[in-house]
């Protein structure tokens, strides 16, 4: 093993000399920074020189030493005369080890040349460059280097102001990524414009074609045709309505159809338009539409909504269909049934009568034979009888004669009497009541029993497999609901739109019934009189709800 070259106590003499000879240098560093010295001796090749600035001052070395931009001054051989403590911060080294040492060390390879160049330009003129720093982490530093020369005692030094760009750069590239991306954004947008430019061209085309067609079509049909817009505000008639009505576009565009209607007729096609355009449902109403010689037609109007690919209604495509003669033959077919029904019941009356007397004949015994025919004839006076009944009701409610005196009933009373008459007339089904007691409504006894025996009747028609009928009430908010349950074939969603209009019946191969398909729509006029609500709720297989509602009374 190598002996030591130096003993214990030497060593020791030796690091406390070393440690002087530092706390001078960082004092004299100290005096320069704040000032206190106003010159200083640079070791060189050619023994010691002395270096002092002419205007130094300690106001201006603060200033130096205070700026965010490092601060270095060199001789003619590029070392560092002095730095700030900024620059030091810069190359991560302590202040004390970048003063004396060349620049060039801080200077990466990619930027040799363009940092010699500058730095000869600088010894003559006043100029500025961008290089590249690198400190001891050879971490690379973007800066911009402004030269100037110092006139110094002992000659000229060079002067550098380095200016840290990196989050300049950052910045600039930022922008330049961005500026890229607005380009290709641009681009891609000004593609897109184009396209749709074409595709609204070619739509429009579209559109003035279809427009075109719409136009040609909606000429040449019967009825008068009509576009209102979501709001409600009539935006087309086709030819038609001009003919008809001999008014100019002006009068009656928007809301000006109303001077049209027949004035007993406004409130209802009002009342059912402004629904329409409310909940989006298919508008129609019969109405009375003034003609250009002042006089009136009826008219079926109907109006469905086109609605876009998001459900929202674009406008509203509606027809008026002339029914001025069908309604006179309704109302011929009417007036016929009303004088048929009072010619028919006179003789039906008289003839169950006389059965009835040969019923009860007493003086001779009636065959069995005989009895069992009057039975049936009997049951079949009475079918009639019903018929006809019926039929009187119907021509009375088209003649607006349907009248009848309102008095106040017992509910539940009334219900459980026909709920009784119900088991005699069809044993063979099982009635149940689930009835609350002491409901009173305002309403004509004898004709809300005729609604609920149509109920019945048909409940008992379309029920043959399962007999299980359910008469109910309900209370709500001060409102009864009375309803027939049965568990019979039901309706579908088509049958539960028609079925309360007159004449109409439900067909089904298996149940083949009688009757003229006018119970319902008669029981609809009724309940409509008694200012309540009658419905139905069905599933088709799983049996129908019949129900009417009225309010109740103390």
């Amino acid at each position: 093993m190598e002996q030591a070259k130096y003993t214990y106590d030497e060593l020791l003499n030796r690091n406390k000399e070393l440690e002087h000879q530092l706390e001078e240098a960082n004092d004299t560093l100290e005096a320069i920074r704040s000032g206190q010295v106003d010159a200083l001796i640079v070791k060189g090749d050619n023994g010691h020189q002395l270096y002092t600035l002419k205007t130094a001052d300690q106001t201006y070395r603060v200033f130096i030493e205070k700026m965010n931009e490092g601060a270095v001054t060199l001789n003619r051989f590029g070392v560092i005369l002095y730095c700030n403590s900024r620059f030091a911060d810069m190359m991560n080294l302590p202040l004390e080890k970048v003063i004396g040492i060349n620049f060039e060390t801080f200077i990466p390879e990619i930027s040799e040349e363009k940092f010699n160049e500058l730095i000869k330009k600088g010894w003559y003129e006043d100029c500025k460059g961008e290089i590249l720093l690198s400190n001891k982490e050879f971490q690379l530093t973007p800066c911009l280097v402004s030269c100037t020369t110092l006139d110094l005692d002992e000659g000229v030094a060079l002067s550098l102001i380095l200016t840290d760009l990196t989050h300049q750069k950052e910045a600039e590239w930022e922008l330049k990524v961005k500026n890229e991306q607005l380009i290709i954004a641009q681009n891609a947008a000004e593609k897109l414009n184009n396209e749709l430019e074409d595709t609204v061209k070619e739509r429009t085309n579209d559109l003035l074609i279809s427009r075109e067609h719409f136009k040609l079509l909606a000429n040449n049909i019967p009825q008068m045709t009509w576009t209102n817009l979501p709001g409600g505000e009539v935006d087309f008639y086709n030819q038609q309505w001009f003919n008809y009505t001999g008014r100019r576009y002006g009068e009656t565009a928007g809301w000006g159809w109303q001077q049209i209607v027949h004035p007993d007729d406004l409130s209802n096609t009002m009342d059912k338009y402004v629904n329409a355009l409310k909940t989006g449902d298919d508008f129609e109403v019969e109405n009375r539409y003034k003609r250009w010689d002042n006089t009136y037609r009826w008219h079926l109007n109907r109006a469905i909504p086109l609605r876009d690919d998001k459900g929202e209604i674009i406008f509203w495509v509606g027809t008026a269909t002339d029914i001025e003669d069908q309604k006179k033959e309704m109302d011929r077919k009417d007036e016929f049934i009303g004088i048929a029904s009072h010619e028919l019941k006179t003789p039906l009356t008289s003839l169950k009568g006389y059965l009835q007397l040969i019923t009860s004949y007493k003086k001779e015994e009636v065959p069995p034979v005989v009895k069992q025919y009057i039975e049936k004839a009997s049951v079949a006076i009475n079918k009639l009888q019903r018929l006809v009944n019926d039929l009187l009701d119907v021509s009375k409610i088209q003649a607006g004669k349907l009248e009848y005196a309102l008095d106040r009933v017992n509910l539940p009373a009334l219900i459980a009497l026909i709920i009784e008459n119900a088991k005699h007339i069809y044993p063979l089904h099982e009635f149940e009541s689930q009835l609350i007691p002491g409901l009173y409504i305002t309403g004509n006894a004898e004709r809300l029993e005729q609604v609920l025996m149509n109920f019945i009747n048909n409940a008992v028609k379309y029920s043959q497999s399962n007999k299980r009928i359910i008469l109910q009430t309900d209370v709500h908010d001060g409102v009864v609901r009375v309803s027939v349950t049965d568990f019979g074939i039901g309706l579908s969603e088509e049958q539960l739109d028609k079925i309360f209009e007159r004449f109409y019946r439900v067909e089904d191969k298996k149940y083949m019934t009688s009757g003229l398909g006018m119970g319902l729509y008669i029981s609809t006029e009724i309940i409509n009189n008694h200012h309540g609500k009658i419905g139905v709720e069905s599933e088709l297989g799983k049996g129908a709800t019949f129900y009417f509602e009225l309010q109740l009374i103390e």
